[in-house]
């Protein structure tokens, strides 16, 4: 029997989803364009500073995770974590480049320092923003559904990421992303609106299923280091085989994604020269975010396999159109077919994750999650992406600086990438089906 979720659990979810993703848009695909422009940063400094970032959300949510499990709490650590995750952002407003030439001397090594110190300060901010929503708001999640609603839930929270960069699209269309104090303006009010959802919290967020499901489980919960590392035991796996083959298989679903997601609205704006990339991209992303809506109940009514081999297609056809076509029509199709099965299969996934995810012990496979959803994926697809981009074609800039130009062979690797989807599929539904055998 499903317990009725209340009308204050959809709309913290929806906030706390949407403004946490908006948070995640400006580091995971913004940033990128901070520091390219700013400080010229290039496809292996990108790359760096995506891996560091992937490296911090593991291990953040690892000790978080286990952290909220034993003192029992999802509500303390994901208020605070918001409010210091917007400190965290507002603090990017005072990195700038006239500063740093003024402290080196140089504007070359300004840039240089600037490109560190961004990347230093991105792992700060990482670390709050895991604790507060890869930690603490993901276990809450898990805490709040069952198996009737699950895809219900991971349906809007899913289509979260793609709102959050219409929003944040449609924002920045304002602002001269060529400017210093643009930036500025821009960490401020995002930071701001951060620190305020924090408070909100307080009077939103409820989480006495989540404190009775843990108090359940007090005893085991109690020993903090020992669970750190619980979901890394070999008894722990093989007792969760299945939920263990999927992160894996999510993992490759998300290195494909991460091969060209870093460079993606530079490849728009630079390689293109889509300077209206906003108006293009605004359609494409508003009906994903609607396919993403309804994809959650494919999963409810008919399952894994039936709802993610056409979702990884969809994705798969979007990679084809992207590196053949340049025509602003035919982009177009491509990022609208592209962001579609990206959402949908990421609402597939986690709501697999969740399904198999032991309800009493969610703070601790939340680490084990963010290494398969962040951390390897962030690490190994970025790097694909930057030894693609390595011979990429580079402008000469007017303070002696240089930049890389993306090409559309970001997309090749990330289709070559993607058919191994297939595969960890495939190995996901047979081992499904070995245990569906056993156990009768």
């Amino acid at each position: 029997m499903s317990d009725k979720l209340s009308k204050k659990f959809y709309i913290s979810l929806t906030i706390f989803s949407l403004i946490g993703q908006i948070a995640w848009v400006i580091e995971n695909m913004y940033f990128n364009v901070f520091i390219y422009k700013m400080f010229h940063a290039s496809a292996a400094q990108i790359s760096v500073m995506v891996a560091a970032s992937a490296v911090t959300a593991a291990v953040t949510t690892l000790l978080i995770g286990a952290l909220s499990d034993k003192v029992g709490r999802r509500k303390v650590f994901l208020c605070a974590g918001y409010a210091f995750w917007g400190v965290s952002i507002l603090s990017f407003g005072l990195i700038k480049m006239d500063v740093l030439t003024k402290f080196t001397g140089s504007v070359v090594a300004a840039a240089t320092l600037g490109c560190n110190i961004v990347i230093i300060m991105d792992c700060v901010m990482t670390f709050f923003g895991s604790s507060a929503n890869d930690a603490c708001f993901n276990a809450w999640l898990t805490d709040m559904g069952d198996e009737t609603n699950r895809g219900k839930i991971e349906g809007i929270n899913a289509m979260m990421p793609l709102i959050s960069v219409l929003v944040v699209f449609g924002s920045f269309m304002s602002f001269d992303l060529n400017k210093p104090e643009a930036w500025t303006s821009i960490f401020f009010i995002i930071g701001g609106v951060v620190i305020v959802v924090g408070g909100l919290g307080v009077f939103l967020i409820d989480d006495s299923k989540s404190r009775e499901l843990l108090q359940n489980a007090k005893e085991e919960n109690s020993h903090y280091f020992k669970n750190i590392f619980y979901s890394f035991k070999p008894s722990v796996i093989k007792q969760n085989y299945m939920l263990y083959v999927i992160l894996l298989a999510f993992a490759v679903f998300n290195i494909s994604i991460q091969i060209f997601m870093p460079y993606l609205i530079l490849y728009y704006e630079q390689s293109l020269k889509l300077s209206n990339y906003v108006l293009i991209m605004a359609p494409a992303i508003l009906a994903a975010a609607l396919v993403t809506f309804f994809y959650g109940r494919v999963y409810d009514k008919f399952g894994f396999e039936k709802s993610v081999i056409p979702a990884v297609v969809t994705l798969l056809v979007g990679y084809v159109f992207l590196y053949f076509f340049t025509n602003i029509v035919l982009v177009f199709i491509g990022s609208l077919l592209m962001l579609s099965g990206f959402l949908s299969g990421m609402a597939v996934f986690g709501a697999m994750v969740r399904d198999y995810t032991p309800q009493d012990k969610t703070g601790m496979f939340q680490g084990v999650r963010i290494i398969a959803q962040v951390l390897i994926p962030g690490v190994i697809g970025p790097a694909i992406g930057a030894a693609v981009l390595k011979n990429a074609e580079k402008i000469a800039n007017g303070d002696g600086t240089e930049s890389f130009i993306p090409n559309h062979n970001i997309y090749l690797a990330a289709f070559i990438a993607g058919l191994f989807i297939f595969l960890a599929i495939w190995g996901v539904s047979w081992l499904k089906k070995k245990s569906s055998t056993s156990s009768k």
